[in-house]
């Protein structure tokens, strides 16, 4: 079941969703099954995605990815897409990284609830 978010937290989303790109969970799936050269990054907390993430993910917590993104992805036209549990938290990071320079960044909107709810794998490793 997911989360009830509240109503200022959802606010904030809305702002940061008119300033970004997000991204189909089918377009990522996509991407992936193309070999699509891009940074697959997940936001969630570390017990979420040590849990379980998409194949291929990295994990940059929405706590920290703005402090660590520089050290890890030096080259500001990386493409990026980040994804967290449902498109909230991973909106919110996006529009952050742009802030910071990022040209290419996506957020999946859907989160890995719409990838399990797609079937789609999954990996703990």
């Amino acid at each position: 079941m997911a989360h009830q978010h509240s109503a200022r937290f959802l606010q904030i989303v809305e702002d940061a969703r008119r300033r970004i790109r997000e991204v189909s969970i089918d377009d990522v799936k996509a991407k992936l099954d193309r070999g699509e050269q891009f940074l697959l990054v997940d936001v969630r907390e570390e017990s979420e995605y040590g849990k379980d993430h998409l194949p291929g993910a990295v994990h940059m917590g929405k706590g920290i990815i703005e402090r660590d993104i520089e050290e890890r992805v030096p080259e500001l036209s990386t493409p990026l897409v980040l994804y967290c549990g449902g498109g909230y938290r991973s909106a919110l990071a996006a529009d952050n990284l742009q802030k910071m320079g990022y040209t290419d960044v996506l957020s999946m909107d859907g989160g890995i609830r719409g990838w399990r709810e797609k079937h789609f794998p999954l990996t703990s490793k």
